[in-house]
């Protein structure tokens, strides 16, 4: 009989139509790779060498205003151009490029340096949501602009390269690869069951319960059955809503009360700054109606044994297929004995 506790095995990823390998009897092997430092904590509230800081100096010689809650602007070094033509080159099918026009933003959750989502208010958390929606329906209703992704770094190991609380956007002509897999997986479910791929999925993780972190009247953070970082979360949105903008005001608030608590839990599952990418999957901006689409966000952090010991996609992941050795109901089970703490 399969165990899935201590067999290796495959689990199957239906939002993307993927695989990955678990090998959970790897868990008690020695570590002797490389070790990061934990990102430290901000300490100040106002850095005079920050760029992002209110009053600052940015690059080419823009000065931030004094905001005093959100700011958004555009990208000082943006990875696309909104002037970009739209033509494509094709040589035989096999060297094909086609260009990219789009816009890239900046959104400061604050104007002080040393807060972190974890560490802002529910009242300060549904502003930075406001603007989210705000953002999504400005952008999403440009001609041209077809997709919007919100998507957060944090930790200096993830990229994040300035550790003032922030997030950016990127508007893009053609929906990215993760989206596109994700649309055809949302319309397929759609055209075989009549039914939600999200809205089953949450009723069935809801029922098992050995995967659920944490979540309250309006979201649930679980980690997803095909997991592939070691305590990737998936936030779904209880009731079938397609964006962020379709939320009610009870269910912005319930966004930013689920976003505090968990990365909480995540800072004191090692107690550092826990390091993660998040970005929140939504209904592409194509005019089409996508009632088959489920909001929902993920969180991939790369921490796996302790603030020091990162996880790598390497040799076999990177020429192969991805694997991960904590099974997902332990990590769910980690992350579930700090949630209310």
């Amino acid at each position: 009989m399969l165990d899935l506790k201590e067999h290796p095995h495959r689990r199957y990823n239906p939002l993307i139509g993927e695989w990955v390998l678990v090998s959970p009897h790897r868990l008690g092997r020695p570590w002797q790779g490389q070790v990061e430092e934990p990102t430290p904590e901000n300490k100040q509230a106002y850095d005079p060498g920050c760029y992002l800081c209110p009053g600052n100096e940015r690059a080419g010689g823009i000065r931030n205003p004094n905001y005093s809650s959100t700011f958004v602007f555009d990208n000082d070094f943006p990875a696309l151009l909104p002037n970009t033509p739209a033509e494509t080159s094709n040589d035989r099918d096999l060297l094909i490029a086609s260009g990219e026009p789009g816009v890239c933003r900046v959104i400061c959750f604050s104007p002080r340096h040393d807060l972190t989502l974890p560490s802002m208010t529910p009242e300060e958390t549904r502003v930075v949501v406001d603007v989210w929606v705000q953002q999504y329906l400005e952008l999403g209703s440009r001609p041209g602009i077809n997709y919007v992704q919100i998507f957060e770094n944090r930790g200096a190991i993830m990229g994040a390269s300035n550790p003032h609380p922030h997030c950016q956007l990127w508007a893009t002509l053609d929906p990215p690869n993760e989206i596109v897999k994700e649309q055809q997986a949302f319309s397929r479910f759609r055209w075989l069951d009549n039914q939600c791929l999200l809205c089953e999925y949450h009723d069935l993780e809801r029922s098992h319960g050995t995967r659920v972190v944490c979540g309250n009247e309006h979201f649930v953070a679980v980690v997803p059955f095909w997991a592939l970082w070691p305590f990737e979360t998936l936030l779904v949105a209880r009731e079938h809503v397609s964006d962020l903008a379709a939320l009610s005001g009870e269910q912005r608030n319930g966004l930013a009360g689920i976003l505090i608590q968990l990365t909480s839990t995540y800072d004191k599952l090692f107690q550092s700054a826990f390091p993660y990418t998040m970005g929140f999957h939504q209904r592409p901006t194509d005019d089409a109606e996508h009632s088959e689409w489920h909001l929902h966000a993920h969180f991939y952090p790369p921490l796996v044994r302790s603030a020091n010991v990162r996880k790598f996609m390497v040799g076999y992941e990177l020429l192969a297929m991805p694997q991960r050795d904590i099974t997902p109901e332990t990590a769910a089970e980690r992350l579930r004995a700090v949630a209310d703490l």
